[in-house]
C-alpha cells in the first residue's frame, strides 16, 4: 500500500508534464499555421459565405443588397438565354479540349520517356509554354496568329491557300481556343511522364518475351498502370476547362455571334459590366454545382477503369 501511495503521485506528475508538453506543442503548431488560417478564413471562407448569401439578393455594389430569395436562380433557368448559350459553349469546349489535351500530353510524355542524348533539353523546351500558359501575353499572341492577317494565314499563303479570319469566323473561333488549350499541355505532360517513370520495366520485358507488340504493351500495361495518373489529369482538366476565362476574354470577347461565350466570361460580364453581383454569385454557385457533379461522376465511373497497386491488380 505504501509503494502504491508513492507510485501514484509520481505517475500523475509525469502525466501532467506530458500533457503540458503536448499543449505547448499544440500551441506552437497553431501559432505557425495562424497566418495561413487567418488568410483562409478572411480571404476564402468568408467570401464563400458572402457569395452564397448574395446569390439570394439583388446587389449592385452601389446599394445595399436586397433579399429576393430564389429569384436569381429562377431567372437564370427560365428567362436567361445567355446562360444556356454560355453553358452549351462551355460544355462543347470541355468535351473536345480535355480529351485532346490528355491524348497529346500522353503521346509527348511517351516520346520523352526515353534515355536519349539531350532529352532534358527537349523536356524543358516542350514544357516551357506552360510556364506562361493562361497569361494575357499568350492570348494576345494567339489572337495575332489566327486573325485574318495573322502568322498562320501567312504560312498558308506560302502553299497557295487563302486563309480566313479564324477568330472572327463563328465556325472556327471556338476551335482556336480549343487548340490553344491543347497546346498548353506541359503540366499534364510532366505528370504523365512522372507516372510512366513509375511503371516497372520488368513488365515490358516479360511482355516482350511473350511476343507482345507495342500496341498490346500500351493497351495492357501502360494504360492500366497509368490509369490513376490519367484520372487525376482528367479531373483537373475538366475543372480547369469549366473555369476558362482569359483566352475567351482577350482573343474573342465571346464572339463572333456568341460562339466563344464561355460561362466564366458570362459570369464576369454580369458582375463587372452590368454590376449584378447577386446574379453573378448565383451563377458562380451553379458553376460550383456543375463542377462538383462532373467530379462526382468521374469518381463513380473510375471504379470501372482505374487500377491501383494496393488493390492487388484489381479494379477499385
Amino acid at each position: 500500500m505504501k509503494a502504491e501511495a508513492v507510485i501514484k503521485p509520481a505517475v500523475k506528475q509525469r502525466m501532467k508534464k506530458k500533457l503540458k508538453g503536448t499543449n505547448d506543442n499544440n500551441l506552437a503548431g497553431y501559432l505557425f499555421i495562424s497566418p495561413w488560417l487567418l488568410g483562409f478564413l478572411l480571404l476564402t471562407a468568408w467570401p464563400i459565405i458572402q457569395s452564397f448569401y448574395l446569390s439570394f439578393t439583388e446587389y449592385s455594389l452601389l446599394e445595399a443588397p436586397v433579399w429576393t430569395g430564389t429569384q436569381n436562380y429562377v431567372n437564370i433557368f427560365t428567362n436567361d438565354s445567355d446562360f444556356r448559350t454560355s453553358l452549351k459553349v462551355t460544355f462543347t469546349f470541355v468535351l473536345f479540349s480535355v480529351p485532346l489535351k490528355l491524348f497529346f500530353s500522353l503521346m509527348v510524355a511517351m516520346l520523352l520517356n526515353k534515355n536519349l542524348k539531350g532529352i532534358n533539353f527537349y523536356r524543358t523546351a516542350i514544357y516551357f509554354p506552360s510556364l506562361i500558359g493562361g497569361s494575357i501575353a499568350v492570348a494576345a499572341l494567339w489572337r495575332n496568329m489566327f486573325n485574318l492577317n495573322g502568322y498562320f494565314n501567312q504560312v498558308l499563303a506560302w502553299f497557295g491557300i487563302e486563309g480566313i479570319g479564324w477568330i472572327t469566323n463563328p465556325h472556327t473561333s471556338l476551335g482556336t481556343l480549343i487548340l490553344l488549350n491543347t497546346w498548353q499541355f506541359g503540366s499534364t505532360m510532366v505528370i504523365f511522364l512522372a507516372g510512366l517513370k513509375q511503371i516497372p520495366a520488368e513488365l515490358y520485358e516479360s511482355a516482350s518475351v511473350d511476343g507482345a507488340s507495342r500496341l498490346r504493351k500500351f493497351v495492357h500495361i501502360t494504360l492500366p498502370m497509368l490509369s490513376p495518373v490519367m484520372f487525376f489529369n482528367l479531373v483537373l482538366g475538366i475543372i480547369g476547362s469549366f473555369q476558362m476565362f482569359t483566352s475567351a476574354f482577350i482573343i474573342t470577347q465571346g464572339g463572333p455571334i456568341n460562339s466563344t461565350y464561355m460561362y466564366a466570361l458570362f459570369l464576369y460580364e454580369k458582375a463587372f459590366k452590368h454590376y449584378q453581383m447577386g446574379y453573378a454569385s448565383a451563377l458562380a454557385w451553379i458553376l460550383l454545382v456543375i463542377v462538383a457533379l462532373m467530379t462526382a461522376i468521374n469518381f463513380f465511373v473510375s471504379r470501372y477503369w482505374v487500377f491501383y497497386e494496393t488493390d492487388g491488380g484489381k479494379q477499385r
